[in-house]
């Protein structure tokens, strides 16, 4: 099995819990005031890249090799 068949829907499903948990916790930031909705939003709305990034440079790593070859 690829690397981007096993990526793919596993990016999908952390990316799913990921929006869950932060549209749980914005009920709750949406209580206080603004000066402490911006920070969270700004970091809830970024904070998924970079283990995006994480798990896109993994599948794209395992792209072009069969047997025979080897990391570069």
């Amino acid at each position: 099995m690829s690397r981007t068949a096993i990526a793919v829907p596993l990016g999908l499903l952390v990316f799913a819990l990921y929006l869950g948990a932060v549209v749980a916790l914005a009920d709750h930031v949406l209580e206080l005031h603004w000066a402490l909705q911006v920070p969270y939003f700004l970091v809830a709305g970024i904070g998924w890249a970079f283990p995006a990034k994480s798990l896109f440079v993994w599948a794209a790593n395992g792209q072009g090799r069969g047997p025979g070859r080897t990391a570069r």
